[in-house]
């Protein structure tokens, strides 16, 4: 087989699909990228038996066809040192050898067989549902809740994006038992009630190589597996199986003491006063009182403390409530929008952090238990 291509567009798609790979694979030939050339397509696909990315590109002057596996590693350290020239490749397909020229050098890899390579791939059911997004929409959906997903083991369920499908709208739910993001829009609609938990890994590479593309995504998926595809890309990948927990039902209703502030002030703030925190509990304190919200922290080990008093809108009942920094400031950091509202029942239960104006069409809404204060 042979080939011509662009050196900075093969590295490009070759750093997008390398990301599917595992730092442990159980199968030595996982740690490879597959290439697989018909007429004039390169498709590079990488899997980690859980999760398979595939792209495709245009090459020139090809010849033959076939499939090899090549060391992920080597490649990507080697094709990321060239600078923009035409790259000549060679593969034998006995010994399944491939040279690599450049207008300076000649490089030589052996790879494998790529008929041992092992890809998952979307199993079509009577069952399978289809729906399309936009790829900037499932980017901002995936943005805004897969900080939240879990590393639970027990609970696997928690580990994913849940993925709520109505006629009416589309719903996308994380949560670590911590913290919760619910974010729902209503442009995108499915024919009848749907859903399925994606991964945090599949998350993430759709996340990552999103970024890239402004097109449309379709989405195919069933019982086992999800189907993504997107201009020239695809990522299929094994789903979480499991009930999700009912996420409305943890929700506090009635919340009639409401702090609206800036977002910036306020989470600018926090990350000043954490600094103070104990370490091991990293808590915060708001005290909240007419039209103003005093943050504080404290180490009696050390016998550090921080206090900061910032001007908001709030009339209700003067109340204070402890919260664990990293996870505050990483929801404060998620928002989007120049205000943002607290609203809270009473100190004990889950507070509701939301964007003040929601944009339109769609609508965030963050939650987060309280800690326990000890005065």
């Amino acid at each position: 087989m042979k080939f011509q291509v662009s050196s900075t567009r093969l590295f490009s798609q070759l750093q997008a699909v390398s990301r599917a790979i595992g730092s442990k694979n159980a199968l030595a030939i996982l740690d490879d990228v597959l290439f697989r050339l018909e007429g004039n397509e390169l498709a590079l696909t990488a899997s980690d038996g859980e999760t398979t990315i595939r792209t495709r590109l245009e090459v020139e002057n090809a010849e033959g066809s076939g499939t090899v596996a090549f060391g992920a590693k080597i490649l990507i350290e080697t094709f990321k040192q060239f600078p923009e020239v035409p790259l000549q490749f060679k593969i034998d397909e006995q010994n399944f050898g491939m040279t690599i020229s450049s207008p300076n050098g000649e490089y030589s890899v052996v790879g494998v067989n790529g008929a041992e390579y092992p890809e998952v791939a979307f199993e079509a059911e009577q069952d399978s549902h289809a729906l399309k997004m936009s790829s900037e929409l499932l980017l901002d959906a995936i943005s805004k809740t897969i900080f939240c997903t879990a590393e639970d083991e027990l609970r696997p369920v928690m580990n994913g994006i849940f993925f709520d499908l109505t006629p009416e709208k589309a719903t996308l739910v994380a949560t670590d038992a911590h913290r919760l993001v619910r974010y729902t829009n209503t442009t995108v609609h499915v024919d009848e009630p749907a859903s399925f938990i994606l991964p945090k890994k599949p998350a993430t590479l759709l996340k990552n190589v999103l970024v890239k593309d402004e097109g449309e995504v379709d989405i195919r998926f069933g019982a086992r597996n999800v189907l993504f595809t997107f201009g020239n890309t695809e990522i299929v990948c094994r789903l979480i199986d499991g009930r999700y927990p009912n996420y409305n039902a943890v929700i506090p209703q009635n919340n009639t003491n409401i702090m609206t502030i800036d977002r910036m002030t306020l989470l600018s703030a926090c990350k000043r006063v954490a600094v103070f925190a104990n370490t091991s509990t990293a808590l915060i304190r708001l005290a909240l009182a007419e039209n103003s919200v005093t943050i504080s922290s404290q180490d009696i080990d050390f016998s550090t403390s921080a206090e900061e008093k910032l001007v908001c809108s709030y009339a209700g009942t003067p109340m204070a409530i402890g919260f664990k920094a990293p996870f505050l400031c990483e929801i404060l950091s998620t928002i989007e929008s120049d205000e943002v509202q607290l609203e809270l029942a009473d100190p004990a239960r889950a507070g509701l952090i939301l964007p003040s104006e929601d944009t339109e069409n769609e609508e965030l809404l963050m939650l987060l238990m309280p800690m326990l204060l000890n005065d």
